[in-house]
């Protein structure tokens, strides 16, 4: 693959901006400066950055078809559009919900009804901080909506393995349902949606035994289980080892001779 240089900041015109809303007139006015395109949902934002990168996107959180956190994710997974800045757009001042899009990826979160300034003031640093990203190489890449699917879901899990997650659940999260989330996650990775939490559940506690002191019930529901007891099941199948032992055993390895 060839390494180019991103066009979007070297060109004369004003950056390009992506506004993903329901109800997008009165910010495009306000954005009028940059040249803005406008859509009704998260399937159509990602469809629309997919065909024509723009330089940032304003994304509401609540849409139909797909909504803002959805969208977010699968942008952020897939190499072709996870350099494009986003800044979330929420009715609602909930921390939660502003903790939940900067996890999926965004880079900033503007509470509606907007202030005219503030909303300029933000976009014009997400610009000027994509604009000096831009100046690094980057490769081409060849769009895998698959593969895409399957990193989105890997990071959403990741990021969410103490929580009790449905497939429902996993798939509404990346846009997507739950037939073709199971058949496409077997197909690339051989195993299923949860097979993958379980894994990446025994990693996660396998770095907390070996580099922190915390309590084996402590680490069991940091990892989504919700006794001691039934977190040493998992692991010893895991691993053959209870989590006590492979905790002595790797204070072992690391003591000096």
């Amino acid at each position: 693959m060839s390494a180019v240089i991103d066009p979007h900041f070297s060109r004369l015109e004003p950056p390009r901006i992506l506004i993903v809303d329901d109800s997008p007139p009165q910010l495009a006015e306000l954005l009028r400066r940059y040249r803005v395109s406008t859509v009704g949902d998260g399937h159509q934002g990602y469809q629309h950055a997919l065909a024509r990168p723009p330089d940032l996107i304003l994304l509401d959180v609540c849409m139909p078809v797909m909504d803002g956190l959805a969208a977010c994710r699968l942008l952020k997974a897939d190499a072709a559009t996870r350099h494009i800045p986003i800044i979330f757009l929420s009715a609602h001042d909930d921390p939660d919900e502003r903790v939940a899009g900067l996890m999926a990826g965004a880079v900033d979160y503007v509470r509606k009804p907007y202030s005219a300034e503030e909303v300029a003031l933000r976009v014009r640093i997400h610009l000027q901080l994509a604009r000096g990203r831009a100046r690094a190489p980057r490769e081409t890449v060849r769009h895998d909506p698959e593969q895409v699917l399957v990193d989105a879901v890997r990071q959403l899990l990741s990021t969410h393995l103490d929580a009790l997650l449905t497939l429902a659940d996993i798939a509404d999260a990346v846009g997507t349902y739950e037939k073709r989330l199971s058949q496409v996650f077997r197909q690339r990775t051989g195993m299923t949606v949860f097979g993958c939490l379980a894994q990446q559940r025994m990693e996660r506690a396998r770095e907390l035994l070996a580099g922190t002191d915390l309590d084996i019930q402590d680490i069991a529901l940091q990892v989504g289980y919700n006794s001691a007891a039934n977190f040493a099941t998992a692991f010893r199948a895991h691993m053959t080892l209870t989590p006590r032992a492979y905790r002595q055993s790797m204070r072992q390895q690391g003591a000096p001779q």
